[in-house]
């Protein structure tokens, strides 16, 4: 049974008193119209009365007055009263009767409704007995977006008026049939039915929309010859012909050929042209002269001229049009505030689209699905998720656009449970078929980290575009499915499908991930075969080039960019900083000055992390003069990357200014300043950072706690490292990293607590990893505990087989308790592994060039002089400080002599040297270098620092050392 509004009651129940009584109408009423007929055929006998002449009936005119004020409740108790009051049905005019509320039905698409209206006339006999009904029953049909009741309508009239082919036309084209409209117009034809100027519009609208503009031509040619062409809808119709066929041009000479344009509906018609066309300044200069010309705007013209307003360029005019509708004082109806909120929302201004939003009375899916998608189009993603909350406590129905937008919220969220709900509703309402939710889905699941679903959802779509393909492909290559994603691309091929830019993109970040130079070489000759080597193409090789480590086909591929725009250089800048040529990177971004092209903040973050990698505190510093100097704002991954750089480059009081001049900071740049004071072992500092992090709610993460720990175990803090772990698992419920049981470990250790440190790897919730067994057994090396450091060696050796830095660290094990042929066979099996140490490093920034040295290094231009220098140093630090070379650190089976001239060799004496030779009296010295400093050296800066009076910055591969007058600051714990 079906349930009707109340306002069918009356008409439901007083319909007894006709000729033949239909009182259980409201029981059984069928939905389709195939149904109907069954009824009739069936159920209902024709009824026995012979009909009157009209010429006696009634005349109606209040129901046609009331169906004229809209209110369907209202026409249809007046319409049951006309059969109340006269007691016979046959008294009443159908002419009067039927047409007015059968065209309400069809205003309000009531579809319901409407059919008992059939019912009743079908029941009555009317239909087969006045054709002109039949003509207004395909309107309505059509009208109410039921075509199959108005074709059957159709087809079973014997006589068909122009009316009725129109109708039925008209019905094709409303319901996205518009070559079945086209098809009656040719049948139309061929019968000679005679055309009328209401017959044009729906065809010419057909062609618009299947865009045949010879098809169009050809009527135009019929119009003119049936002199329709000066009638102005007709024209109008014409212009928005050619216009949507993109004949804009054609468009235009018909417009200005019209004699008369004081028709806002002509105005209309050209002003929508342009906009659709995407030629909006001529469009909202129509608008103008529609303005100037004294023709009032209606609802059309309005939306139109605001479609228009594109982008955020148009803005003040934009405003104007809004500030004019204001003005004007009339009541907003939906469309224009539809349009508003569009407008507002492209703007980016989504406060003044929620000022329209909630002034509005009613709202339609439409308004709703415009703030929703503006809310996520513009990032602000939760309050797209509380909008789409609102939307169905307002009793609306969500459709595609709606979860296209918060499946795109939810996927930038992350909230893989609000995704999985909005699928579920989808698949519950038949719409996970639909082709654009099916590509969101794949999107949303790559979002959440959820790449099987992504796979499955994307397996079960019947039809998939080249947008379901890439995003898939993207989604495999994101998650680090790399190889998957490489076959899906082989798939494409195999298939035939045009491979665009995009796809391509993806498919090289999954070379990138699998750091394969033979996949990149592929897809890179792939690209130039098919001639898809744009600027984004060639920008994206060299990003490909540069994670597979080959520097030269990088620079090559930047080089051959003649119109290199900003990502090119960031690109190219990158690539040096990731592999380790700092250097190079800034000589990159000095060129990059050169050009016309401006930098961005990636640009910026990439360089800064050049300097920051060099410890390069002038050019840091220069680079922060430039942020300044170029208005960029200090937030998110600048201000960041300059607290880092300011930290890397020993400047932790610069560091210091940065973040606390920084007003909102985020998460990360709490974590960047605690990792900034465990660099410079600023323990205690880091953790009192935390605690102010804490007071103000802000919820750590890993990283955070990481920073922490590592702070502590480079000041000694054990009692605070114990804790942090505590805290980070009872109170944040988070579950430890590798890399935190390692800080603790190391942290134990260098306290020389390695029998406690050995019970907590031992007693571990998770397999001590290859990290945990290396922060062990450099704390045995340290403390020369042999047996505890033989257990971490063999199992370090069975975790990580393939690092040298865990082959180094057992071989001193060994050389240190003289065990010189296991140093052999440990050698011997790098070698056969080709595994190579990396070499010691260190460089210096004297006079805004970085002077880099390796031990006992003579490449040098002034080696010489350098050497003399060191010389000069050792010597006096021998005579007046008593410095020994610790010649036991110097873990080679070679003689004393030979192991003396290694210590003094070493790269950061030869960097401590030359900075001596070329930096003024009184001023700090600045040394980076890539491996961890030795206790010989760090006893040479101590002293250097107190016989020379210089401040001593070191930073190793550990952490930072502050040298001042004979004292670390590591408090020789590092």
């Amino acid at each position: 049974m079906h349930s009707y509004p109340p306002y069918h009651l009356p008409f439901l129940c007083k319909v007894s008193l006709m000729a033949t009584s239909i009182s259980q109408c409201y029981y059984s009423i069928p939905k389709t119209f195939a149904q109907l007929q069954t009824l009739n055929k069936t159920n209902v006998a024709n009824p026995s009365l012979k009909i009157p002449k009209f010429s006696q009936k009634i005349k109606n005119s209040p129901l046609k007055e009331t169906c004229n004020q809209g209110s369907l409740e209202e026409a249809f108790v007046s319409f049951s009263a006309l059969f109340t009051d006269h007691g016979n049905s046959l008294l009443i005019n159908p002419d009067e009767v039927y047409p007015p509320i059968l065209e309400l039905c069809a205003t309000k698409r009531a579809l319901l409704q409407g059919q008992q209206i059939h019912a009743h006339l079908i029941k009555s006999n009317l239909v087969s007995e006045f054709m002109f009904l039949s003509a207004k029953l395909v309107s309505m049909y059509g009208k109410c977006g039921s075509i199959l009741d108005a074709d059957k309508v159709f087809d079973k009239m014997h006589d068909r008026t122009i009316f009725t082919w129109n109708a039925m036309m008209g019905a094709n084209v409303s319901n996205g049939e518009p070559l079945r409209a086209l098809e009656l117009f040719r049948e139309m034809r061929v019968l000679g039915v005679p055309f009328d100027s209401f017959t044009f519009p729906c065809v010419l609208k057909a062609c618009g929309v299947v865009e045949d503009i010879h098809r169009g031509a050809v009527i135009h040619g019929l119009i003119i010859k049936c002199g329709y062409d000066s009638i102005v809808f007709v024209a109008n119709s014409l212009v928005s012909m050619y216009a949507k066929c993109n004949d804009i041009l054609g468009a235009r000479k018909l417009f200005d050929r019209m004699n008369e344009r004081n028709d806002v509906v002509s105005w209309n018609s050209i002003i929508s042209a342009y906009s659709l066309n995407g030629q909006c300044m001529e469009a909202l200069g129509l608008f103008r002269e529609m303005q100037k010309a004294g023709v009032g705007a209606n609802t059309y013209t309005l939306v139109a001229a605001l479609q228009a307003c594109e982008d955020s360029s148009f803005k003040k005019l934009g405003m104007e049009i809004h500030a004019a509708i204001l003005k004007s004082n009339q009541v907003l109806d939906v469309y224009v505030a539809n349009a508003l909120v569009a407008m507002h929302v492209r703007f980016g201004k989504m406060s003044y689209a929620a000022r329209i939003f909630d002034k509005l009375d009613k709202k339609d899916n439409i308004t709703w699905n415009s703030m929703i998608a503006g809310f996520t189009q513009n990032g602000l993603y939760n309050e797209a998720l509380q909008f789409f909350c609102g939307l169905q406590d307002a009793n609306l129905k969500p459709d595609v656009v709606s979860l296209i937008s918060i499946l795109a919220a939810s996927g930038r969220l992350g909230y893989l449970l609000n995704g999985k709900e909005i699928h579920a509703y989808a698949m519950k309402n038949w719409l996970d078929s639909n082709l654009r939710i099916g590509n969101t889905l794949i999107d949303m699941y790559s979002k959440c980290c959820c790449v099987a679903y992504a796979g499955l959802v994307f397996d079960k779509m019947l039809n998939k575009d080249l947008i379901s393909w890439t995003t898939v492909i993207a989604a495999y290559a994101q998650n680090n499915c790399h190889t998957e994603a490489l076959k899906l691309l082989r798939k494409v091929q195999t298939k035939g499908m045009d491979v665009d830019t995009m796809m391509i993109g993806s498919t090289l970040l999954a070379c990138s991930g699998l750091r394969c130079l033979s996949h990149a070489k592929e897809v890179h000759g792939y690209t130039l075969k098919r001639g898809l080597s744009d600027l984004m193409m060639r920008n994206m090789i060299v990003d490909v080039y540069a994670d597979c480590g080959n520097i030269n086909y990088a620079t090559r591929m930047f080089e051959s960019i003649k119109c290199k725009d900003v990502v090119s250089w960031t690109s190219m800048i990158s690539c040096y900083v990731h592999n380790g040529l700092a250097n190079e990177a800034l000589g990159v971004f000095y060129l990059m000055k050169e050009t016309s092209v401006e930098p961005d903040s990636i640009t910026l973050v990439s360089i800064l992390s050049a300097a920051a990698s060099l410890s390069a505190l002038n050019k840091g510093k220069e680079i922060h003069g430039f942020i300044f100097r170029k208005g960029f704002m200090l937030e998110g991954s600048t201000v960041n990357s300059l607290v880092d750089m300011y930290a890397c480059c020993g400047s932790l009081e610069n560091a210091y200014k940065v973040f606390i001049c920084t007003r909102s900071r985020s998460l990360v740049l709490w974590t960047t300043m605690i990792n900034a004071y465990g660099m410079h072992g600023r323990g205690k500092a880091a953790v009192e950072l935390f605690s102010i992090m804490e007071d103000q709610k802000l919820i750590p993460d890993h990283i955070t706690f990481l920073a922490l720990l590592y702070a502590c175990s480079h000041s000694g803090l054990i009692n605070e490292g114990k804790r942090l772990l505590e805290t980070m698992k009872c109170k944040y419920q988070l579950e430890p990293w590798p890399e935190h049981y390692a800080c603790l470990v190391d942290l134990l250790g260098r306290a020389n607590h390695l029998e406690e440190a050995y019970h907590f790897v031992k007693s571990m919730q998770i397999e001590p990893t290859a990290e945990v067994w290396c922060a062990f057994l450099g704390a045995c090396r340290i403390h020369s505990n042999k047996k505890l450091g033989e257990i971490a060696a063999q199992k370090l050796l069975e975790l990580d087989p393939d690092s040298p830095g865990s082959y180094v660290l057992i071989s001193n094990v060994f050389a240190a308790s003289g065990r010189w042929k296991d140093v052999e066979e440990v050698r011997m099996r790098m070698k056969g592994g080709r595994l190579k140490k990396n070499p010691g490093c260190s460089w210096i920034e004297v006079g805004n060039k970085v002077h880099t040295f390796h031990a006992r290094d003579k490449s040098h231009p002034e080696s010489y002089k350098i050497y003399q220098k060191l010389a000069r140093i050792t010597e006096k630090l021998e005579k007046e400080g008593g410095y020994v070379p610790q010649t036991n650190l110097v873990l080679h089976n070679v003689g004393k002599e030979e192991k003396v001239q290694m210590l003094y060799g070493h790269s950061e004496r030869l960097a401590i040297a030359c900075g001596l030779m070329s930096t003024s009296e009184g001023t700090p010295i600045r040394i980076t270098k890539n491996l961890r400093v030795c206790v010989d050296c760090h006893t040479f800066c101590k002293l250097v620092s107190k016989f020379f009076e210089r401040e001593l910055i070191v930073r190793d591969a550990s952490r930072f050392h502050h040298f001042e007058d004979g004292v670390c600051s590591c408090g020789d714990f590092w």
